[in-house]
């Protein structure tokens, strides 16, 4: 075995933590993807012999790059076409595939993902890497070049943020899925009271439509607006098919073999609290969906 493969055999271990990593901080599977390989080519490239604490040595370098990736994302502003979703990560309701289980160990829902775009490169860094993958605020410094006091802030603003636009959703993914066959159930039928009733009196739905479906790109808000507009999606209900989207009940829409839209729930106490849609039929397409 050469020093190479001897290399590649010690980074293995560590891939699935670094893709949990990047997914949470980038919202982006080709992101993260390219973020992970990047991290591995610098390693690769680096005398690793002088590296005491390779899991450490990786964080840092990946949360670099991703800090990179998000300030440029920023620079170029790219996102013109308003609200811009993240990629879902879809599987059936019997579950995920195992790839897929090592990005949602905490299961993290869409609805945080998209809480988390509206964060600043550092406070994401600072938050994701803190919060959710216990790294000490010294290293998180050394990655965002700041003290470990001006990290903790930046961890402290980030989560304040959070709690204020995050909710918490239902453990139980019994209940989760009583109240996303409720709203489909009301939705086929045309039942305006019954949608109401499932849904939260201050639910938030977000479509993103991409640049080829401007139309689709919307945000709407209460509950009377919200089934309203589910009324209208009676025509594709048969086309409804149960999904987990980020571990949390949700539903693909299939007519015709083509996924149209992808459709996470956030459920709380039982009633429907944030509806989040990818619409985008070029980013569907880029997506693994066996339906």
């Amino acid at each position: 075995m050469d020093d190479l493969e001897q290399l590649a055999e010690q980074f293995e271990p560590h891939r699935a933590r670094l893709r949990a990593m990047a997914y949470r901080m980038l919202g982006s599977l080709s992101e993260t993807d390219d973020a992970v390989q990047e991290t591995w080519l610098r390693l690769s490239g680096t005398d690793a012999k002088s590296v005491e604490n390779l899991g450490g040595w990786l964080t840092t370098v990946l949360g670099r790059v991703c800090l990179n990736l998000l300030r440029s994302r920023n620079t170029r502003q790219e996102q013109p076409f308003g609200l811009h979703m993240p990629d879902p990560l879809v599987s059936s309701v019997e579950g995920s595939d195992p790839e897929q289980e090592s990005l949602l160990a905490d299961s993290i829902g869409l609805a945080l993902l998209i809480v988390l775009d509206t964060l600043t490169p550092a406070q994401r860094l600072a938050f994701v890497l803190h919060d959710l993958f216990s790294v000490p605020f010294d290293e998180i410094a050394e990655v965002v070049d700041t003290s470990p006091a001006a990290a903790r802030q930046l961890a402290s603003r980030a989560r304040r943020l959070v709690e204020q636009d995050s909710q918490i959703p239902d453990a139980d993914p019994v209940r989760q899925r009583e109240a996303v066959d409720a709203f489909f159930a009301a939705s086929r039928h045309g039942d305006f009271a019954a949608l109401v009733a499932v849904l939260d009196p201050d639910v938030v739905l977000r479509s993103d439509g991409g640049p080829a479906r401007p139309a689709a790109t919307t945000v709407l808000r209460g509950a009377s607006t919200v089934a309203g507009q589910a009324v209208t999606y009676q025509q594709l209900a048969p086309f409804v098919r149960p999904a987990l989207v980020n571990g949390t009940a949700g539903a693909v829409i299939v007519p015709r073999k083509q996924a149209v839209s992808v459709m996470a729930f956030t459920v709380r106490n039982g009633k429907i609290v944030a509806i989040d849609v990818l619409a985008d039929p070029t980013r569907l397409d880029q997506l693994p969906l066996a339906f």
